[in-house]
């Protein structure tokens, strides 16, 4: 995969190979890093490129360095401008992931766990192309491993070192033939899936682990959530058994990278029929139209690029 020929680091937009820190800088200094994954869709009949919900993402961005005590210098304005201009810079056509990340700056030198410390922030993008609408499915576990709760690590933060927990997790899926996993909280309820939250339904409605399961507080949950009531289908947010998901009608992954991913067998349990539901259905297909602005709904979600006005310089 070609690399973009820009990325921006600290306030600047700089080039990609000049984007050099020493090698002896990498490793603790991630250990408190936090991240945001961010998504852009590319509408080829407006020919315009939208990033989906980029304010709340940058906000979460601004809650997550403050629970790790890292200093964030760059206002959501800043941040917005400066992911659009590089997206700009970058003539981006396609759908692409977008990747801010702060980490503790200086590690070398100084302890990397002070209570007053520095930080970088790096935003760098990759064409990511949509799964959506092709009918990929997952076939998945209960995972060995137990999801972190809060008295151990913010679980509601997209920190790098809670990620280690869900590619435990993730490997032991692979290793055992699957293709995901769902990670059980200390109580014993379902939390979510590696990298993803997890939804359910049942008689109809639309049942998810609450916030206060050991979940992130994910957007794109959120937003399946106002979109799922919009379409007058009810929802349920409550702590969730994992055998309600062998009994259940259908399930599904969603987060930035999941996008809405059907799981259809569980544990060896067909989940309903064991094929993809129809109101799974009927979720990725309104979701992907506010993802690409191809209907005008949720216009407040998406923030264009202008990448169809540099056609014309």
């Amino acid at each position: 995969m070609a690399h973009p020929a820009h990325l921006w680091w600290n306030g600047k937009q700089v080039a990609w190979d000049d984007a050099t820190i020493h090698i002896s800088e990498v490793g603790w200094s991630t250990v408190g890093g936090v991240f945001e994954g961010i998504r852009a869709y590319w509408n080829d009949e407006q020919q315009e490129l939208y990033v989906f919900r980029l304010r709340e993402h940058l906000e979460r961005l601004a809650r997550s360095m403050k629970l790790v005590r890292l200093p964030l210098a760059f206002s959501v304005e800043d941040l917005t401008s400066a992911i659009v201009d590089l997206l700009r810079a970058n003539e981006t056509r396609e759908d692409s992931y977008i990747f801010p990340m702060g980490f503790t700056a200086n590690s070398y030198a100084h302890r990397y766990d002070l209570p007053e410390q520095s930080a970088s922030l790096v935003i760098h993008t990759k064409p990511m192309p949509s799964h959506l609408g092709k009918d990929v499915a997952y076939k998945g576990r209960i995972a060995s491993w137990r999801r972190i709760s809060e008295d151990v690590m913010p679980p509601r933060v997209k920190n790098l070192s809670n990620y280690r927990n869900g590619q435990l997790a993730r490997m032991e899926a692979a290793a055992d033939g699957y293709d995901t996993s769902l990670l059980l909280n200390q109580q014993g309820k379902v939390a979510e899936a590696p990298g993803a939250c997890v939804m359910l339904v049942r008689d109809g409605k639309l049942i998810t682990p609450d916030l206060t399961s050991s979940v992130l507080e994910s957007i794109t949950r959120d937003a399946l959530l106002v979109i799922a009531r919009d379409l007058g289908i009810p929802v349920e947010e409550r702590p969730v058994d994992r055998t309600e998901f062998y009994v259940g009608d259908e399930a599904f992954l969603c987060g930035t990278a999941a996008e809405v991913t059907p799981v259809v067998e569980l544990d060896h349990y067909p989940i309903g029929d064991g094929k993809i539901g129809p109101i799974t259905r009927k979720l990725q297909a309104a979701y992907e139209a506010a993802l690409r602005g191809t209907n005008g709904t949720y216009p407040d979600w998406r923030t264009p690029v202008g990448v169809a006005a540099l056609a014309t310089r």
